[in-house]
């Protein structure tokens, strides 16, 4: 096989989310999510860590890209524990979280919540048998 048939994507390196309220919106996710600003430029965008991976929150530019994004689904260890930390800073959600599916050696529970910008959220957890 040559190089151009092997080539695949397979890391991402930063993820898009809209914001109509930047300010508001690196508020939810700095302060309510917990997570961690990398930087700025104002007033367009603002930078998160995902444990390696680049959470982009901006303003859309043009009006065919302002739309609620994907679902982005956070994975924690202990998703009853994760729900509980992110409802007292406020956060609400819509479907607390929920088993799934037994998937052999973990069951699958998802629990959905939105941002300030209207976007729906997920927390997501392997809970070992």
């Amino acid at each position: 096989m040559d190089e151009t048939n092997s080539f695949g994507l397979s890391t991402i390196g930063q993820i898009a989310v809209n914001a109509h309220d930047l300010d508001r919106a690196v508020g939810f996710y700095r302060d309510q999510l917990g997570m961690k600003h990398l930087f700025s430029v104002p007033p367009k965008m603002a930078f998160f860590d995902c444990d390696g991976l680049r959470l982009m929150l901006s303003l859309p530019e043009k009006p065919e890209f302002d739309h609620p994004s994907s679902i982005l689904y956070f994975k924690v260890d202990n998703i009853q524990q994760a729900a509980q930390a992110l409802t007292d800073r406020g956060v609400q959600f819509e479907e607390q979280p929920v088993f799934v599916a037994n998937m052999g050696a973990y069951d699958l529970w998802i629990g959905f919540f939105r941002d300030s910008e209207n976007n729906l959220l997920a927390l997501m957890s392997e809970v070992a048998h």
